[in-house]
């Protein structure tokens, strides 16, 4: 019974030392594993053509890591899970998008980042739980299949309008018009010379009017010198009024209004003094 006991608690012993061993290697290998990689993940929607495990990742168009699995997502079929191993020593900021990019038409595809705005807080990473999330957006081929179908609805709208300007009556209306011009550009043609008697008697007329120009500018030019002239002859008599002596002009125009005042009286009370003159002399002997 002893030799027994000893037996199983060897085996025991064994066991315990085999799963110790075991784990240990699973932790440091994990670890070193969690150092070589950072994870995370992105959802992109539709056709992802070209990824698969594997797949590089770019970040700013330098490889940084690659898809470690590729899978749907559960909740929306049309969604794509893509986990992603990317160097741990990159940090990526939180308005990071992600989309799918192609080398050239027929190069390969890889998932590209598109780095973020400076200062902005990072994603951060962890060893247990959902991978921090990076943002995506479609890819050019993708935006340019989901514009298609308006840019063809766009292009049969100008195939509809130009039919209706090439409609067999607008065709009739350009042919009539084409014709009209022609018609009268052969008249013009036949008229050549007569267009060209017109111009020259134009041009003539211009220089005449060029000159009847320059003479009225000389016209104005002597006025001016005249109004001048009149100027002066006006600041030479207000110059002269002024200098002149205002009292003495005075008491000349008092006396004169004085010796005024007594001939009209003296022809008010002998009115035909004017006529006969002063009749109240004596005799005068011969």
């Amino acid at each position: 019974m002893e030799t027994k006991a000893n037996y199983v608690a060897v085996g025991a012993f064994v066991l315990i030392l085999v799963l110790g061993g075991v784990i240990a290697l699973l932790w440091l290998a994990g670890a070193q594993y969690s150092e070589e990689y950072a994870y995370y993940r992105t959802y992109f929607t539709g056709s992802v053509t070209g990824l698969g495990e594997g797949t590089a990742v770019r970040y700013n168009g330098i490889q940084v890591g690659r898809v470690s699995k590729l899978t749907f997502d559960p909740n929306d079929p049309k969604r794509v899970v893509v986990n992603l191993q990317i160097n741990p020593e990159l940090h990526i900021p939180d308005d990071s998008v992600a989309s799918i990019a192609s080398e050239g038409l027929t190069g390969g595809s890889y998932v590209e980042i598109d780095g973020g705005s400076k200062g902005r807080p990072t994603l951060k990473p962890s060893m247990f739980g959902a991978p921090p999330v990076i943002n995506s957006k479609p890819s050019t081929l993708q935006e340019l299949e989901q514009s298609a179908p308006q840019l063809v609805a766009k292009l049969n709208g100008i195939a509809d309008r130009l039919n209706n300007v090439l409609s067999p009556q607008n065709q009739a209306a350009i042919t009539h018009t084409l014709a009209n011009l022609d018609s009268m550009t052969t008249a013009i043609a036949r008229h050549d010379k007569d267009i060209e008697t017109t111009l020259t008697n134009v041009s003539s007329a211009t220089g005449k009017l060029d000159t009847d120009l320059s003479d009225l500018h000389v016209t104005l030019t002597n006025a001016n010198g005249a109004v001048t002239k009149v100027g002066r002859l006006a600041d030479d008599a207000d110059a002269a009024v002024n200098g002149a002596d205002i009292g003495q002009l005075s008491d000349q125009l008092r006396s004169l209004a004085a010796s005024l005042t007594r001939l009209s009286n003296q022809f008010s009370h002998e009115p035909t003094r004017l006529i006969y003159g002063d009749r109240r002399k004596g005799y005068t002997p011969p």
